[in-house]
C-alpha cells in the first residue's frame, strides 16, 4: 500500500506543476509541460486509485495539490501568504492527514471487480 500513497503524493506534486502551468504557461514548451504533468498527474491517480480507496485518495490528492499550488504561488509567483491562509491551508491538511489516518490500509477499492464482501 505504501507504493501507492507514494503515487498519490507524487501525482500532488504533478497537479501542482499543471495548475500553475494552466495560469502561467506562455509558449509552447510551457505548453507542453503542463500537459505532460496533466498526463502524468492523473495516470498516477487512476493507477493509485485501482487499490486504494478513491474518496481518500481523491481527497489526498486535491488537498495537497491546492496546498501546493497556494505555497509555490507565494514562493515563486510573490502571492501574499496572510495568516488566514495559513490557518485554512493547515485545517485542509489536518483533515487530510485525519482521513489517511482512518483509511484501513487493507480497504480496496471496490472489493476488486465484483468480489462478494462477504
Amino acid at each position: 500500500m505504501k507504493k501507492q500513497w507514494l503515487q498519490v503524493y507524487v501525482a500532488a506534486v504533478f497537479e501542482v506543476m499543471w495548475v500553475t502551468g494552466l495560469k502561467h504557461a506562455d509558449h509552447v514548451w510551457s505548453w507542453a509541460g503542463t500537459f505532460i504533468a496533466i498526463v502524468l498527474s492523473f495516470a498516477l491517480l487512476i493507477k493509485a486509485s485501482g487499490e486504494l480507496p478513491v474518496g481518500t485518495v481523491y481527497a489526498v490528492f486535491v488537498g495537497l495539490g491546492t496546498t501546493g499550488t497556494v505555497i509555490s504561488e507565494s514562493v515563486f509567483f510573490g502571492h501574499p501568504l496572510h495568516a488566514a491562509k495559513l490557518l485554512f491551508i493547515a485545517l485542509l491538511l489536518i483533515g487530510i492527514i485525519g482521513l489517511k489516518l482512518i483509511t484501513p490500509e487493507h480497504a480496496h477499492a471496490g472489493e476488486k471487480k465484483g468480489a462478494s464482501s462477504k
